[in-house]
C-alpha cells in the first residue's frame, strides 16, 4: 500500500579533509573521507623531480579525481607547518584560494603532524612516538593514546640525528637529498673504529637526550658543503670527492656514523621506555627511513612492538595533519580511530585500456626494439609466466594496481629479479639502476615464510626494517643478502596485496624460495607513476620483460 514502506533516514553528509605538505621537500597531498584514507601521493611522482618542494597541485588534483569531487566539496584543508615560517603559510593559503578552495584552512605544527602520521595509523592503542630529527628539525617525541597525540619534548637544532647523518653523508661525497641510503648500504663494509671520534660530535646526556656539537658541523643545514665539512675534516681528514674511489677509511666512517646514530637513538628510547612504561613504539620523521636501526630496535631496547608508516618523512606530515584535523573537527571522530595502515597502495591506478593506449602510442618504438606484446586475461597464468621468467634469470618490470605512498616500491611499481642468482645484484646495478655496486636490494617475502628465513619474525609491510637472514639460508639467496648477512625485507600478505602475493607464491612453487628481489621501478628518477613512464624506463634500460596490468612486453 502506498506510504507503507518504512521511511529511510536521510544520509549524513560526508566530511572531506585534504592534508598537505607544501613548500618543503617531498611535497604531498592526501584525502580523508569521514576519517578514512582515500588517496595519497607525493608531488614528485607527477613532476618527475625527486623530492620536489612547492605547492603539490598535481597530487591534489589526483586526490580529488580519485574521490570524484571538486575543490568546493572539501570541508577543511589541513597542512603541516613550521610556525615560524609565516611566508610559506601565506603563500599556501593564496595557492589554495587561486585553485578553487573556499573552505577553512588549519595549520598543524610539523612535529605534531609527523608524530600523528606514525601513531594514528599504527595498530597500537597506546605507544611512544619518536622522531630522531631531520636536516631542518631537532629531535622530538611524545605519546599517543587513543585518538590523541601529544608532543611532550623536543630538542632544537643542531640536536638532530638527521642533521648529523646528513653531514656525514655529504662528507662521504653523496650530496643529494636522500643519499643517506648510500651510507647505510656502505656501512656494513667497514668497522666502528672511528666511533670515539663520532662521540665527540654526538654526546649522550644523562636523561636520554643527546647533543650535537655545532662546531663540528660548521654552519648547520643552511651552510655550504665546505663549512659543514670543516669540523669533520679535523676528525677524519679530507672529505671524499663524488668521483673519488671509496676506501676503507670511507667505509669505516660510514659504519661508525651508523653505530653512533643507533647508540644515540637507543639511548633516547631506553629513557622513553622507562618514562612511559609502554612496550610499543612508532618511529616518525626521517629517522623512520633508517631501516637498519629500526630492525635492531627490538633487540637493543626494551620495546617489543615497532611500527613505521610507509611515508614517515615530510610527505607523511600531510597525512598526519589531516588526521589531527579530523579528530579535532568532528566530535564523533574522537571515538573512532582510522583503520591501521597495513598497505601502501594509495596512489593512481591505470586500467588495461589505459595501458593499451600507452602501448599503441609507442607501437613503432616497441616494434623497432623487437619486443613482443601479449595480453593475458588470466591473472593466475600471468603470475606463473612471470615467475618462470624470474626463475630463468630475466629482469622484470612490474606495474600493477595503485602506486605506492611513500619512498618504497612495494609491488605496485617494482623491478623484480631472482634472489638466488649471485650475479643479479651486479646486473641490476650496472645495466638498469646505474648506481653504486655496494648498494643492496630488498627481498619481498611471503608473510607466512618470514620465520623460516629470518632470525626475527614480524610484520614489515613497508620495507622499513633490516633483519638478519638465517645463516643456513643465506647461500640460497645471495642477491638479497647483504655483506653482513642481513636483508631489508618487505612482508607480503595475500589480503593486502593479492596479485603480488600470487606472483611470489608462483615463484615459490617453482623454486622453493618464497621471496623475490624487489627494487623501485626507476632509473635515477622518481618511481614511475604512469604506464608511459614505465614503458620509457623499460625501453632505455636492459630489462627483459615488462608486465603492466595484464599486458606483457618481452624483448
Amino acid at each position: 500500500m502506498e506510504g507503507s514502506a518504512a521511511r529511510s533516514e536521510p544520509e549524513q553528509p560526508m566530511t572531506y579533509i585534504l592534508g598537505l605538505n607544501a613548500f618543503r621537500n617531498d611535497s604531498a597531498a592526501c584525502l580523508l573521507r569521514d576519517g578514512r584514507l582515500i588517496a595519497a601521493a607525493e608531488e614528485e611522482r607527477f613532476r618527475r623531480i625527486k623530492h620536489w618542494a612547492g605547492y603539490p597541485c598535481d597530487a591534489i588534483r589526483y586526490c580529488l579525481a580519485e574521490a570524484g569531487i571538486e575543490p568546493d566539496v572539501i570541508d577543511l584543508v589541513a597542512f603541516s607547518c613550521d610556525r615560524a615560517d609565516g611566508m610559506s603559510q601565506q603563500r599556501l593559503r593564496e595557492e589554495l584560494a587561486d585553485t578553487g578552495f573556499e573552505c577553512a584552512v588549519q595549520a598543524v605544527d610539523l612535529p605534531r603532524a609527523l608524530l600523528a602520521a606514525a601513531f594514528l595509523v599504527s595498530p597500537f592503542d597506546e605507544a611512544v612516538v619518536v622522531a630522531p630529527g631531520s636536516i631542518g628539525q631537532g629531535a622530538f617525541w611524545g605519546a599517543g593514546r587513543g585518538t590523541q597525540i601529544e608532543v611532550d619534548a623536543s630538542l632544537c637544532l643542531p640536536d638532530s640525528l638527521g642533521l648529523f647523518y646528513r653531514a656525514i653523508t655529504r662528507f662521504l661525497g653523496f650530496p643529494r637529498a636522500g643519499d643517506e641510503y648510500k651510507v647505510m648500504g656502505l656501512a656494513p663494509y667497514g668497522s666502528p673504529v672511528l666511533l670515539p671520534e663520532m662521540r665527540r660530535i654526538v654526546r649522550l646526556l644523562d636523561d636520554g637526550r643527546f647533543s650535537v656539537d655545532p662546531a663540528v658541523l660548521g654552519d648547520g643545514p643552511g651552510g655550504s658543503e665546505e663549512s659543514m665539512a670543516a669540523g669533520l675534516q679535523a676528525l677524519f681528514g679530507p672529505p671524499r670527492r663524488a668521483d673519488e674511489a671509496l676506501t676503507l677509511r670511507h667505509r669505516d666512517i660510514a659504519h661508525s656514523a651508523q653505530a653512533m646514530y643507533e647508540e644515540a637513538l637507543f639511548h633516547l628510547l631506553d629513557a622513553l621506555h622507562a618514562r612511559y612504561r609502554c612496550d610499543a613504539v612508532a618511529v616518525a620523521g626521517d629517522g623512520g627511513l633508517n631501516s637498519v636501526a629500526n630492525g635492531r630496535l627490538r633487540a637493543r631496547t626494551a620495546f617489543r612492538h615497532v611500527y613505521v608508516p610507509p611515508a614517515p618523512g615530510d610527505a607523511g606530515a600531510a597525512m598526519g595533519a589531516a588526521l589531527v584535523a579530523w579528530h579535532e573537527h568532528d566530535s564523533d571522530a574522537s571515538r573512532a580511530r582510522t583503520p591501521a595502515l597495513d598497505q601502501a597502495a594509495w596512489g593512481p591506478a591505470f586500467s588495461d585500456a589505459d595501458i593499451a593506449r600507452a602501448l599503441d602510442d609507442a607501437a613503432d618504438r616497441i616494434r623497432l626494439a623487437g619486443c613482443a606484446r601479449v595480453f593475458m586475461s588470466d591473472v593466475g597464468a600471468l603470475c606463473r609466466r612471470t615467475a618462470a621468467d624470474l626463475a630463468d634469470g630475466r629482469v622484470v618490470g612490474w606495474f600493477h594496481g595503485r602506486m605506492e605512498w611513500g619512498p618504497r616500491a612495494l609491488g605496485g611499481r617494482s623491478i623484480l629479479g631472482d634472489p638466488r642468482r649471485a650475479d643479479m645484484k651486479a646486473i641490476l646495478n650496472l645495466k638498469i639502476k646505474r648506481r653504486e655496486s655496494f648498494r643492496p636490494f630488498a627481498p619481498s617475502v611471503l608473510r607466512e615464510a618470514v620465520a623460516d628465513w629470518f632470525e626475527q619474525d614480524g610484520d614489515v609491510p613497508f620495507m622499513s626494517q633490516v633483519l638478519q637472514i638465517r645463516a643456513d639460508r643465506r647461500a640460497r639467496i645471495p642477491a638479497v643478502t647483504h655483506v653482513d648477512g642481513s636483508g631489508r625485507l618487505q612482508t607480503v600478505e595475500q589480503r593486502a596485496n593479492p596479485h603480488y602475493h600470487a606472483l611470489i607464491s608462483a615463484f615459490r612453487d617453482l623454486t622453493g624460495v618464497p621471496m623475490i628481489l624487489n627494487t623501485s621501478f626507476n632509473e635515477n628518477e622518481p618511481v614511475v607513476c604512469r604506464p608511459e613512464e614505465a614503458l620509457a624506463c623499460f625501453m632505455r634500460t636492459q630489462m627483459d620483460v615488462l608486465v603492466m596490468g595484464r599486458w606483457m612486453l618481452r624483448r
